[in-house]
């Protein structure tokens, strides 16, 4: 599976090449909003999210039949901005399952901020 391709049709929310990644029987699950999908929803609901999108792919691990990948997807104007966390494992070269992690990108908390806890990761 072209992961890379994969990736750029979700941010470009192309639905008809995200479609030929899918098994017709593909789940997708969402844990931090606990919701599970269809492929078929999964696409609408990425292609139907307001905005222009952008992306790249941080990190990506392949190991038999399963890929993970580390991304940042941002709106086209700048804000907001996302981190995904992405577990696909495939059947016969296509995505048959894929758990997605979002958090939004922000500032620490302030609690940690005012304990003097950490630094800003360099870029």
């Amino acid at each position: 599976m072209e992961i890379e391709r994969f990736f750029d049709a979700v941010v470009r929310q192309d639905a008809e090449t995200m479609a030929d990644y899918f098994c017709r029987d593909a789940i997708v699950r969402w844990h931090c909003t606990n919701e599970r999908f269809t492929a078929e929803e999964y696409i609408r609901a990425n292609c139907q999210y307001p905005g222009n999108w952008r992306g790249e792919l941080e990190r990506v691990i392949k190991k038999g039949d399963c890929i993970a990948t580390a991304a940042r997807v941002y709106a086209a104007d700048g804000a907001p901005s996302f981190h995904v966390a992405s577990f696909y494992r495939l059947r016969e070269g296509r995505i048959a399952e894929l758990d997605e992690y979002w958090g939004d990108d922000g500032p620490a908390p302030a609690w940690r901020r005012s304990l003097g806890l950490g630094m800003p990761i360099p870029e």
